[in-house]
């Protein structure tokens, strides 16, 4: 008796669409307390910085570098976390078994993530625009700022989390990573050393923070802002495409 042949394997847009969904779901509950965390952790920085910021570029940076933190929170350290827990626990053989695109899974699962950013960066970016006097008018621009950013971190925090060789560890990296997008984000960059300047630029949320902050000016500089927009789609490419790769390193092992 011949064996029947097998499915054939799902195409990337409709699997991606199907493990975006399953991890929406089930990520709602756990994650939207520790959504609440970020944002509150964003807003009291900025609350702390309004009494040694006036105004000018400072506050723009303070502004900008709380709400991309938010991005960071979720899409770097929380994702670093869940893609280590999931390596550890075994449950990588699950989607491994299943019939869809390496790519897919990663993309799902940071999308999913990157998805609980949007209320409490849109809420981080007005309290700060109130805080500090800040025009609201270009705040559309969060729309690109969002997903750029999120894509380029989610995409870190699941390489992260994919390749450490323990879950302690990918938690470990997780938290680091998001400190430096604290440190290196919301303090402007005039005032930080010229090496601690060079490490700033390698940060993915960088260019999202700069994107932001500059359409706080009167007259933003949207060929500027596109640029800093077009370095976070560029390193999210990449990011995304080493995280899976990194899925299928850790998938076969």
């Amino acid at each position: 008796m011949e064996a029947a042949p097998l499915a054939p394997r799902a195409r990337l847009l409709p699997a991606l669409c199907a493990v975006y969904r399953a991890q929406l779901s089930r990520a709602r509950v756990a994650r939207i307390p520790l959504l609440f965390v970020a944002t509150f952790q964003s807003i009291g920085i900025m609350v702390l910085m309004r009494g040694v910021v006036d105004g000018g570029n400072e506050a723009r940076a303070v502004v900008a570098g709380s709400s991309v933190l938010v991005v960071a929170f979720v899409a770097l350290n929380l994702l670093a976390q869940y893609f280590g827990q999931l390596r550890a626990s075994g449950g990588l053989d699950h989607y491994a078994t299943l019939p869809v695109p390496p790519a897919a899974v990663v993309l799902g699962a940071a999308g999913a993530y990157a998805s609980f950013t949007v209320p409490g960066t849109v809420v981080t970016a007005v309290t700060g625009s109130v805080l500090f006097d800040l025009p609201m008018t270009h705040l559309w621009v969060l729309a690109a700022v969002i997903p750029l950013a999120g894509a380029a971190l989610a995409g870190l925090g699941a390489a992260l989390g994919l390749l450490a060789p323990r879950q302690e560890l990918a938690t470990l990296l997780g938290q680091l990573g998001m400190s430096a997008a604290l440190l290196l984000g919301v303090l402007p960059a005039d005032r930080l050393p010229g090496p601690v300047g060079y490490a700033r630029d390698l940060l993915p949320s960088t260019y999202g923070v700069e994107a932001l902050a500059r359409t706080f000016d009167a007259r933003p500089d949207w060929a500027v802002v596109g640029l800093d927009l077009g370095v976070c789609a560029a390193v999210g490419v990449v990011s995304l495409s080493v995280a899976t790769w990194a899925y299928r390193r850790a998938a076969v092992r």
